[in-house]
């Protein structure tokens, strides 16, 4: 199985873009819904939870682990490296490919969560790739909440996201990355905000081109995955949101399953 987990309900876009583009294969997803948003935490207990959930997926027969979490990339990818001996991949590093590969002057815009935008990875990868870049990052805190309550359509939300990318088209911005997986969500509302001429990217196409060239490139590693097509949707708090958000997310009906993480 190729396990993916996420503080909550974002990281089902980065399920659905697997279920899309690599077919056949079992996926095991974990949104722990309950501790929800990961972004507010200390990195103490962002790689405290982080642990526990790739234990979790582990013993559900996950051969390989996708944090679909951008605030878990940036501070526990680390951690769990060096507690198990699985093949990881994080949501932060294809991004920043993906934003260097679309932006036309490297004016590049981040938004995340507090957690993730105070690490500065996502500017430090940036540079190291083009020292020439310009990097500029918002936090947007109440986007997550925002998105786990389905407030797509509501005019509260397109007034905060229109606050919240104000300093980015003063800056004029070509490219801008959505570092944190539940802004997808609201990715029409965002595009439409930040103006058609920036190009806006979303971080689970590349995460999955990832994992599909390891694949590629190790046989061994592809044949111990079961391919039955087998999707598990595992969640620690189950709510009416998540259900109705899961069910438009991955395009058909779902099954969520209660456990506690602990």
């Amino acid at each position: 199985m190729i396990g993916i987990f996420d503080s909550g309900i974002g990281g089902l876009t980065v399920a659905s873009a697997f279920r899309e583009k690599l077919q056949g294969y079992d996926i095991v997803y974990f949104g722990d819904t309950a501790r929800t948003p990961y972004g507010t935490k200390s990195p103490e207990t962002v790689i405290s939870y982080s642990l526990q959930n790739a234990e979790f997926l582990i013993s559900q027969g996950a051969k390989i682990i996708v944090i679909a979490c951008n605030t878990a990339s940036s501070i526990a990818a680390g951690a769990i490296v060096n507690k198990f001996d699985i093949p990881l991949f994080e949501v932060i590093t294809p991004a920043v490919n993906l934003s260097i590969q679309a932006s036309r002057n490297f004016q590049i815009g981040v938004i995340g969560t507090r957690a993730t935008i105070k690490s500065n990875i996502y500017e430090q990868k940036i540079l190291q790739a083009n020292p020439n870049a310009r990097v500029y990052s918002v936090a947007c805190p109440m986007l997550v909440p925002l998105v786990e309550e389905g407030w797509f359509k509501r005019p509260e939300t397109r007034m905060i996201v229109k606050k919240y990318l104000h300093p980015l088209k003063v800056r004029k911005i070509d490219t801008l990355i959505l570092g944190c997986t539940h802004y997808p969500l609201l990715k029409n509302i965002i595009q439409i905000k930040i103006g058609k001429r920036v190009k806006v990217i979303d971080s689970a196409e590349g995460v999955v081109e990832d994992v599909k060239r390891f694949l590629k490139n190790n046989p061994k590693v592809d044949g111990t995955l079961s391919k039955k097509e087998d999707h598990k949707i595992f969640v620690s708090d189950i709510t009416e949101q998540f259900e109705k958000t899961a069910k438009v997310t991955l395009k058909r009906n779902v099954t969520l399953e209660h456990i506690t993480i602990s």
